[in-house]
């Protein structure tokens, strides 16, 4: 067996369906990736605008992958990895993670991604920053309708982010108590 086919035997093991997680609960989390994938790809053309130095393009680049692998770990709340931890994590690997562990995190996000993208949004549409002040003039929701067409598409499927994580937190939740009926 090459690594390519042992990493892919890895893989398909490590995202198999546990059992007890109800088919809406890992629609739900494999669907939280995809709410934050529109605005990394939106923000990824704007760091090599002209004006844009290294560090600004590094930062944006780096914003974007970052939010994907922090989305992508809600995949964990209903994957085998979720519930042990990975074989080559040192000192943890293979023991039960605790459920508080992946669950307050995931309570907490849930709650703060709500709050921030509900909140954003609100001020955006009202026109201002958050801090309060007018959208500056070059802000895409400012340049024109298809410019910001593209930008509310691109942003708007944020405010799933927080809401989708909260049901695949509660589900988590219920699972690991030993009260679902599936």
């Amino acid at each position: 067996m090459t690594s390519g086919d042992q990493l892919a035997v890895a893989w398909r093991r490590a995202h198999a369906p546990v059992a007890g997680v109800p088919r809406w609960a890992r629609i739900a989390a494999y669907a939280i990736p995809f709410t934050v994938l529109p605005s990394g790809l939106w923000r990824l053309p704007v760091a090599f605008r002209d004006g844009i130095g290294f560090d600004g393009r590094v930062y944006i680049v780096c914003l974007s992958i970052v939010a994907e692998l922090i989305a992508f770990t809600a995949v964990g709340l209903v994957a085998g990895w979720g519930e042990r931890f990975p074989r080559w994590v040192p000192g943890l690997g293979g023991r039960r993670v605790p459920t508080p562990a992946a669950l307050i995190p995931a309570t907490l996000g849930a709650t703060v991604l709500t709050v921030l993208w509900t909140s954003a949004f609100a001020r955006i549409f009202a026109g201002v920053t958050m801090a309060g002040t007018p959208l500056p003039a070059d802000f895409p929701t400012q340049r024109g309708a298809w410019e910001a067409a593209i930008f509310y598409a691109c942003y708007l499927p944020l405010l799933l982010w927080g809401p989708l994580l909260a049901v695949v937190a509660y589900a988590y939740h219920r699972r690991r108590r030993g009260s679902y009926d599936t």
